[in-house]
């Protein structure tokens, strides 16, 4: 467990010892590093050709190339564990820019001010969340196992599982301003959370985050680090997910151990194919391929009886997942018998590469469900991942 080193004043934590080590799961595919075919660097592995491949490994080569790049109008695509691209198969004709950095410094930990710790936005997703489980840093990581992709991905997408946001855990963000060619930090309350966004995935579409100007995917705002904030503790934060209390079986609102957590929500994830695993084709995906609709109160009405409802703030949010199975499309359906793409054979809201698909099969079966669940509910699912090219 802890060790623990005492002061009079605050009881402050120095080091942790004697710690059992908890599984870690897969954020990213083995990378061939001499490709630039981006099917080789994302977890769905589809995509063509980037016309340049830099692997960086400091902070100042990450901002040296999206700045020079920037000067002369060279697009620019930054990927962690490319599991939320889908990349054209034309390519990316630009830079394509990999933050090999993967480190995690523990800043502050005491009893009465809690925990920080800085991660360079590198860094494997689970590799932070297994070591603040093994560390007992409480506070919703444990809910988070599982999800592929990096540290910097986190905020742009405000990622989120079991009804936990990453935005109640992160203090503050290191970018690169590419409109201000300079680094700052953007704090928490800065970034403009919601479901499944923030001002980083916006800035890559919305012109009045920049003056104007547009910076294709990746944004006006390269992440470097991430500063998180939570508390030393062994227990989870409050279970708000039916199923993951039904997994535990503990009600909604109890405390389980974060270990308990974590071991429960991989399994969980595993069952879904939501855990990279290069043997089960189902995983060839960008996860979750479309958002839960987030709805009016009238629109909501007009759902039949039993679609999943939910307030969130103003709106009711329903399930992406109950609409599409609803709408016809079983697991495994697929547009043509002969395609390589399917929906998963596990879960209905992932899209999957059967073995040697492309871009375009990707985009034929996910506007076929988009067609489907609009003819039969009247509602319009929004995809989760980043479309390139």
């Amino acid at each position: 467990m802890s060790g623990f080193l005492e002061d009079q004043a605050c009881n402050l934590r120095y080091t942790v010892t004697d710690v059992t080590p908890v599984e870690r799961v897969p954020s990213h595919r083995q990378y061939q590093r001499d490709s630039k075919l981006l099917a080789d660097w994302t977890t769905f592995g589809v995509g063509g050709p980037a016309t340049r491949m830099v692997l960086a490994e400091s902070e100042a080569e990450i901002i040296d190339t999206v700045k020079q790049a920037d000067a002369v109008g060279e697009p620019v695509l930054m990927i962690g564990g490319g599991s939320n691209l889908v990349v054209s198969d034309t390519g990316f004709d630009g830079v394509v820019v990999r933050d090999l950095r993967s480190e995690l410094k523990l800043t502050h930990d005491s009893a009465c001010g809690g925990v920080s710790f800085v991660a360079t936005a590198g860094m494997s997703w689970d590799d932070l969340v297994s070591a603040a489980v093994e560390n007992e840093w409480g506070g919703g990581f444990e809910s988070l196992s599982g999800i592929p992709g990096t540290v910097g991905a986190a905020p742009m997408q405000n990622i989120g599982a079991y009804g936990q946001e990453v935005a109640s855990m992160i203090a503050s963000i290191r970018v690169y301003d590419r409109l201000e060619q300079r680094t700052k930090t953007i704090f928490a309350s800065d970034m403009q959370a919601g479901y499944r966004t923030s001002i980083f995935k916006r800035s890559a579409h919305d012109p009045a985050l920049s003056q104007g100007r547009s910076w294709g995917a990746s944004g006006r705002w390269i992440i470097l680090s991430v500063e998180f904030a939570t508390r030393a503790a062994s227990l989870a934060a409050p279970i708000a997910y039916q199923e993951l209390a039904d997994k535990l079986g503990v009600k909604l609102g109890e405390r389980p151990h974060i270990r308990d957590v974590r071991a429960a929500v991989l399994e969980l994830r595993q069952g879904k194919s939501m855990v990279l695993d290069d043997a089960n084709r189902n995983t060839y995906s960008a996860g979750s391929f479309f958002t839960n609709p987030l709805l009016s109160a009238e629109a909501a009405d007009l759902l039949p009886e039993g679609a999943p409802k939910f307030v969130s703030g103003e709106q009711i949010k329903t399930s992406a997942a109950w609409l599409i199975s609803h709408a016809g499309f079983p697991k495994g359906f697929k547009v043509r018998e002969d395609a390589n793409v399917s929906l998963s054979t596990a879960h209905v809201l992932a899209l999957t590469n059967r073995g040697g698909a492309t871009s375009a099969e990707v985009f034929e079966l996910a506007a076929a469900v988009q067609a489907g669940v609009k003819d039969r509910f009247g509602v319009d699912l929004v995809p989760e991942p980043v479309f390139v090219g």
